[in-house]
């Protein structure tokens, strides 16, 4: 008996520590922070009442722990299920679109690496960055989609005359309800084109008796407001990213009737005048195209600079300060080489006369736009501008320093010295850079890569990457 108290005397403690040593494993694994205190053996608990304490002690803090782990899971099972069932927005989507364009465009400013084009690769001094131009190019061709309002009827809305001085709106219009970059889905669109043409509001709405601008204006503010209604896109940007185009000199005024088009929206403009609110970073300006059949049929192309016999060339009405001046020096006078008059002799025809010119004159009439600079660079003339405030097309792309003249109005009785000046190596280059970029002016039926259609679009589409629009 006294052996078997002996062996429990010896056995006792080992119990009692590997017991202490088992709870505290458990309870160390089990939280998950660990525990704040470790439990000490006493030399004086070899009682029985010693081991029970620690055992309820060890058992309380193991679910004091166990609690807040549940906690903890509970917290980050939300997490992920919140995190799982939030998608981005179709908005959200087109934004990183763009920005991953922005990006490729950027990185590719600086390089001289070409991408291969099986049509056209830009290249040359008269493009800005032709590596730059290309790859936007090519993003808008890959990624660019617009959403066309089917809203109103035509002949004021979906439809404009597409011959004759302002021809290019009906043209683009036209193109634009058959374009391949025209998507059905708004909610996939880029941009979207409020297809309002003011060239038809002004033949079928304007009254010419009472020479009142409010129905025409109307007009325009009552077809956004039924857009405003039915679609969420315009409240959406506030018209940030939504367009308009118009070939009409009033374009700009009837614009004006709608505060937030006139300040946000794009306007694709010929008459692009910056002191009459143009802005060079949002709208887009445009060129005016005489089409006297609506296409360029017999209009392209003329002699080389060796057979052109005429230094400056200029026919036109007085309309306009910048005309009147011009007309008062230079009209009919007998300087060698200058042919300035309001109208051609009997017998002599305007295009025989462009492609016998080295330079023509492209002067601003009552409003900044003119077709004379698109003929003038269609028929091998190198174009002289005489122009104020005046934002030339495509001028993001182009360096028009490279093909084209700009005459101050001050600068015009000089005219002749300073045509002069110009040595016949620096022509020839004006020349053959004008014939280089010809191909961004061409109107084709359809569309063809490169083409005006194309440019006005690439010129939206950079004010597009341009702009960020956010989810309201």
């Amino acid at each position: 008996m006294n052996l078997k108290k002996r062996e429990l005397l010896i056995i006792l403690p080992f119990v009692l520590i590997l017991g202490l040593f088992a709870s505290f494993v458990i309870s160390d694994h089990s939280s998950s922070k660990g525990l704040t205190s470790r439990l000490t053996l006493s030399s004086s608990s070899s009682s029985s009442s010693s081991s029970s304490s620690s055992s309820s002690s060890s058992s309380s803090s193991l679910l004091v722990n166990n609690e807040a782990n549940q906690r903890m899971i509970s917290r980050i099972s939300d997490v992920k299920l919140e995190t799982k069932i939030r998608r981005p927005s179709n908005l959200e989507l087109i934004e990183a679109g763009l920005a991953k364009s922005r990006a490729l465009i950027k990185r590719g400013a600086g390089g001289n690496q070409t991408i291969d084009d099986h049509d056209y690769v830009p290249s040359g001094s008269v493009y800005w960055n032709p590596n730059t131009f290309h790859r936007s190019y090519l993003e808008m061709e890959k990624k660019f989609k617009i959403y066309v309002y089917k809203e109103g009827d035509p002949p004021v809305f979906h439809d404009a005359p597409c011959d004759g001085i302002l021809g290019i709106e009906g043209i683009f219009i036209n193109d634009m309800e058959i374009s391949r970059f025209r998507t059905l889905d708004p909610e996939k669109a880029h941009v979207f084109f409020l297809p309002i043409s003011i060239v038809s509001i002004v033949h079928f709405v304007y009254v010419r008796e009472t020479r009142l601008w409010s129905d025409m204006k109307n007009t325009a503010i009552d077809y956004v407001d039924v857009i405003a209604e039915k679609h969420p896109y315009w409240n959406r940007s506030l018209g940030a990213d939504h367009f308009m185009l118009a070939c009409h000199d009033w374009g700009p005024e009837i614009s004006t009737a709608i505060p937030i088009l006139y300040k946000n929206s794009i306007r694709a403009l010929c008459n692009a005048n910056t002191s009459e609110g143009f802005n060079l970073t949002r709208d887009v300006s445009i060129p005016e195209i005489y089409l006297p059949h609506g296409t360029t049929e017999g209009l392209l192309g003329g002699p080389s600079p060796s057979k052109r016999t005429i230094l400056v060339f200029f026919s036109g009405g007085i309309h306009g300060y910048i005309r009147q001046v011009l007309l008062e020096h230079w009209e009919n006078k007998t300087e060698d080489g200058v042919k300035i008059q309001q109208y051609l002799p009997k017998g002599e025809n305007y295009y025989d006369m462009v492609r016998k010119s080295k330079y023509c004159i492209c002067a601003s009439g009552w409003e900044v736009a003119s077709p004379r600079m698109v003929e003038a660079l269609y028929m091998g003339c190198v174009p002289v501008l005489i122009k104020d405030h005046y934002a030339k097309p495509f001028s993001d792309v182009l360096d028009w320093r490279k093909f084209s003249i700009d005459i101050a109005l001050n600068d015009i009785p000089n005219l002749k010295i300073i045509l002069m000046g110009i040595s016949q190596r620096q022509y020839i280059r004006f020349q053959r850079n004008g014939v280089k970029v010809r191909k961004h002016f061409v109107v084709n039926l359809p569309p063809k890569r490169y083409d005006v259609f194309h440019m006005i679009l690439h010129s939206i589409w950079l004010r597009r990457l341009n702009t960020r629009i956010h989810d309201p």
